[in-house]
């Protein structure tokens, strides 16, 4: 059903429901007037017939009462109160101990003994509902009013006005008639001028919807701009917004083509193939090595179905189905391309990750669409070598700062005491024994100096395991326990890596760990807390050590990671440098933070094992 036919019949509804609660409160109006009416003019038979009864029993006192009663007189003047119809049915005179009628202006009710019930409470306490039921569907029962003859002691006689509810029913199915004459006049009249009305409003809103339409299909051309024509009324102002809207909405559709060129002239040069679905996973954008991974033009992707992209039959298409069935994201997941045997166009094995894209804020669904892009393991393996490169070049520069203030210092004494010897030999002095010794103990520390550096940047052989971040952390706090207790100072650790592995060389990692565990106890004397954190984001697991010591002052911070730096007096400045470069030859990161009085905390960065 339309709009305009659901607010048609909503109306006319409406209206017939109106006019039929104005109706029915006439009709009950009208009805409660012939009732009060009725039951006034009953009031006044009954005293006057009461007061009929008692000159004609002042008058034949000489007779019995049922004679007296029925007295041809008193018939008479009782039978002209009846003339003028009224509802009024007879005038009884009953008997106060049978409630037998003695006399009757209808003959048939004499010798009757009735129960009818008072019509005082008829009129005066039963609803509109029942005062109709009892006038249209129950209209042979009697009702009557009672006057008493005589005194509360000596009850001579009851006079009763017998009314006839049957006898005001057609009159008043007259107006029933007429009040349902106007009624369906009234709706009439209500249905044509709703029709009318609806017919102009939807007119306009057909109109608008129109422009709605050309405005989504990106074919509007505004008719009147809004300054040109000053809108009146509502309709015209939502049509001068709709036409704005549709100008807008065409400029964005304009400004979207060019980003979404812009994006596609950027992503065709990366070694990822992007490609995005919608709710109803048809592809509505790809971009980048498209070509490579599926060996298609993607200019014949645009608008197929996940299914046909990546057929369920393969591996490949399989993940892409169940991560797109039940919202899940992945990331690199390594995925062959192809089953065993079956010749693939790009790399056999390739790296898949699936993000959900989320809907706009209000909106309903698990998510907008999918985003599925693939690369190219071996691409992205030499990407991380050149930024490992990159890395350890960045680590060298810091480490060699160190060294070069290590040999400054012995060339500077070498210097310095050749040419005191100079001076000594020009002035025929001979013994420069001191200086010789200087000179050859100064060479003997510059040559340690180049030794350690030398074996601290020589290549080193690696042997790698996956081993599982809570593992990592377990043998790190056994191995620091007993220096810890007999240090006064209280380990506690927290992992929150479960099932988090990473792929190091044990010992190696543990040597670096070791490193920062003995730095923090030693800024510990007097005892405090060493605490071990592990945890997992994305890609990446994080290990923390925390201590309560002094902290590290800030002029100092970027000096603790140089070869030869130490703010211990036997310190060799060799310990921190070793574990920085080990955690770069595990393409990870460190970096710590520290506030004076309160200690320091070292992050440990890793990759997680695929």
């Amino acid at each position: 059903m339309t709009l305009q036919a659901k607010v048609t019949l909503g109306s006319v509804m409406l209206a017939t429901i109106m006019v039929t609660l104005v109706s029915s409160v006439d009709l009950g109006s009208v009805m409660d007037l012939r009732l009060e009416a009725t039951f006034e003019r009953a009031d006044v038979i009954k005293d006057v017939a009461k007061d009929a009864v008692i000159d004609t029993l002042n008058r034949r006192r000489d007779v019995e009462l049922r004679e007296a009663l029925r007295d041809p007189e008193l018939k008479g003047k009782l039978l002209n109160l009846l003339r003028t119809p009224n509802g009024v049915l007879s005038i009884d005179m009953v008997s106060p101990e049978n409630q037998e009628v003695l006399a009757s202006t209808l003959a048939d009710r004499v010798g009757s003994k009735p129960s009818d019930p008072d019509f005082s409470r008829l009129v005066r306490e039963r609803s509109w509902f029942e005062k109709l039921s009892v006038l249209l569907l129950e209209g042979r029962r009697y009702y009557m009013l009672q006057a008493t003859v005589g005194s509360t002691r000596a009850i001579i006689c009851y006079v009763r006005v017998v009314i006839y509810p049957a006898l005001i029913s057609p009159s008043l199915k007259d107006t029933l008639y007429q009040k349902a004459e106007v009624a369906i006049v009234s709706v009439a009249g209500a249905v044509l001028l709703t029709f009318l009305f609806s017919m102009a409003v939807f007119r306009a809103l057909g109109h608008i919807g129109q422009m709605l339409d050309q405005a989504t299909s990106g074919e509007y051309e505004p008719e009147i701009l809004p300054s040109e024509k000053k809108a009146t009324d509502e309709l015209s102002v939502m049509a001068s917004k709709v036409s704005l809207l549709g100008q807008r909405l065409r400029g964005a559709q304009f400004e979207v083509s060019d980003l979404r060129g812009n994006i596609d002239h950027l992503l065709q040069d990366l070694e990822d193939a992007v490609f995005i679905f919608n709710r109803e996973f048809h592809l509505i954008f790809a971009s980048g090595s498209v070509e490579k991974f599926l060996g298609r033009d993607r200019s014949d992707l645009p608008g197929q179905l996940l299914s046909d992209v990546f057929p369920p039959s393969t591996t490949l298409g399989l993940l892409v189905a169940q991560c797109a069935q039940a919202g899940h994201a992945v990331r690199n997941r390594r995925v062959p391309m192809a089953a065993p045997g079956q010749a693939v166009a790009g790399p056999a094995v390739l790296l898949l990750s699936v993000d959900i894209l989320e809907s706009l804020p209000g909106g309903h669904g698990a998510g907008s669409g999918i985003l599925v892009r693939l690369r190219d393991p071996e691409a992205q393996r030499k990407i991380n070598r050149e930024l490992q490169t990159a890395d350890r070049l960045t680590a060298i520069s810091k480490i060699t700062s160190g060294v070069a203030h290590e040999v400054k210092n012995p060339l500077n004494a070498i210097l310095l005491h050749v040419e005191v010897a100079r001076a000594k030999l020009a002035q025929g002095n001979i013994d420069v024994d001191e200086q010789m010794e200087i000179i050859s103990r100064e060479i003997l520390r510059l040559d340690r100096v180049v030794r350690t550096f030398l074996d601290f940047t020589r290549p080193v052989e690696l042997r790698f395991e996956q081993m599982p971040m809570q593992e990592l952390v377990r043998e790190i706090v056994d191995l620091a326990l007993p220096q810890a207790a007999a240090a006064n100072i209280q380990v506690t650790s927290g992992v929150e890596a479960e099932g988090v592995e990473v792929r190091v060389d044990r010992d190696l990692l543990k040597q670096a760990v070791l490193n920062l565990v003995v730095n923090a106890m030693q800024a510990m004397p007097e005892g405090g807390e060493l605490r071990f954190e592990a945890s997992a984001s994305g890609d990446t697991a994080e290990l923390r050590i925390s201590d309560t010591g002094a902290g590290i002052p800030a002029d100092l911070r970027e000096k603790i990671f140089r070869l030869y730096f130490s703010t211990k007096k036997e310190g060799s400045g060799i310990g921190l440098a070793m574990t920085f470069r080990i955690v770069q030859l595990h393409d990870g990161t460190i970096d710590f933070t520290s506030e004076a009085g309160k200690g320091t905390t070292f992050l440990i960065r890793l990759p997680i094992a695929v």
